[in-house]
């Protein structure tokens, strides 16, 4: 984690902080989705944010959400991960009309398909199939 600078510039990160910081506490929805399309994220049409939101401060290019999905309060999406022995980076994307619960954590390299449910608390760590309902710690198909 010491090297992180030798990934992405820090003036980038910095800059990508303060937007999504920002993006964490506004309440308008469309300019919220405007300052993370500015990112690169790619936001479809009507996603809700909720408040307390996280996006990856180093690759928010690599998240894409579709059109009338929502994230819950306090939800994380990861596109990157620091261990012990390696660094890993992927992308994440959410489908369309895509639920998920609050207090969820998103990891990199996960694909959650359209219509798919997550429920609140859980930890998504690999892809879920569209329409799917999924929840705990790690999220299961149930």
């Amino acid at each position: 984690m010491r090297d992180w600078h030798k990934k992405v510039h820090p003036l980038r990160v910095a800059f990508q902080f303060v937007v999504i910081t920002l993006c964490r506490y506004l309440p308008s929805l469309k300019l919220k989705n405007f300052l993370y399309r500015c990112l690169g994220m790619k936001v479809g049409r009507n996603v809700s944010m909720g408040i307390m939101a996280m996006v990856d401060i180093f690759f928010p290019q690599f998240v894409s959400i579709g059109a009338n999905s929502v994230i819950g309060y306090n939800s994380t999406l990861l596109a990157h991960e620091f261990l012990v022995e390696e660094f890993r980076v992927g992308s994440i994307e959410i489908g369309a009309n895509v639920l998920i619960g609050a207090n969820t954590t998103v990891l990199p390299g996960v694909k959650i398909g359209d219509g798919a449910k997550i429920g609140a608390g859980s930890l998504v760590n690999k892809d879920i199939p569209p329409g799917a309902l999924a929840y705990g710690v790690p999220a299961k198909v149930r």
